[in-house]
C-alpha cells in the first residue's frame, strides 16, 4: 500500500507541474531573470505549494500514526551544514543554468527529449556519485585483527 500511495502523490505532483507551467524551462528562467522579463509565476506557485505543504504537516503533526505507514518518519536533523549549503548551491546553480530541477525533469521525461534525457542521466549519475562518495566516507575502517574461534567452532 505504501507503494501505491506513493505513486499517487507522484501523479499528483506532477499533475501539478504540468499545470502550473514549472516544466517549461523558460518559465522557470523567466522567472530567475530579475533584471529582463521577469515572470513571477513561479513565486506564486511556490506560495500555493508552501500553503498546501504547510497545511498537511499541521495535519500530520496532530494524527498518532500515518494512513499507509507504521510510522512516521520525521527528519532527525535541523542543522546547517557544508554539505547542505554545498547541495544548495550545486542545485542552484542548475536549476539557474538548465532552468529545470529534478521534479519537472523527470516529468518531461515522458517526452524523450535529448536534453532532458541527458540532464536526467546527469542527475542520476551525480545520486549514484553522491552515494558512493557518501558511502566511502561513512564507512567504518575495518581493524585488522585475527578472527577468535566462538565457542559454537569448537
Amino acid at each position: 500500500m505504501p507503494v501505491l500511495a506513493s505513486f499517487i502523490c507522484g501523479l499528483i505532483f506532477g499533475a501539478g507541474l504540468l499545470i502550473s507551467g514549472m516544466t517549461d524551462p523558460q518559465k522557470v528562467l523567466g522567472f530567475l531573470d530579475l533584471f529582463g522579463a521577469w515572470d513571477a509565476t513561479l513565486a506564486f506557485v511556490m506560495a500555493g505549494a508552501v500553503a498546501v505543504a504547510a497545511t498537511g504537516f499541521a495535519i500530520a503533526r496532530r494524527r498518532t500514526a500515518p494512513a499507509f505507514s507504521a510510522r512516521f518518519v520525521w527528519p532527525d536533523r535541523n542543522d546547517i551544514d557544508a554539505s547542505l549549503v554545498g547541495g544548495a548551491v550545486l542545485f542552484g546553480i542548475g536549476w539557474g543554468l538548465a532552468g529545470i530541477c529534478p521534479g519537472p525533469a523527470l516529468v518531461n521525461l515522458a517526452g524523450l527529449s535529448l536534453p532532458i534525457v541527458v540532464f536526467v542521466i546527469a542527475m542520476l549519475a551525480g545520486m549514484i556519485g553522491n552515494g558512493l562518495w557518501r558511502g566511502r566516507a561513512a564507512a567504518p575502517r575495518a581493524i585488522e585483527t585475527s578472527p577468535l574461534p566462538s565457542r559454537a567452532d569448537g
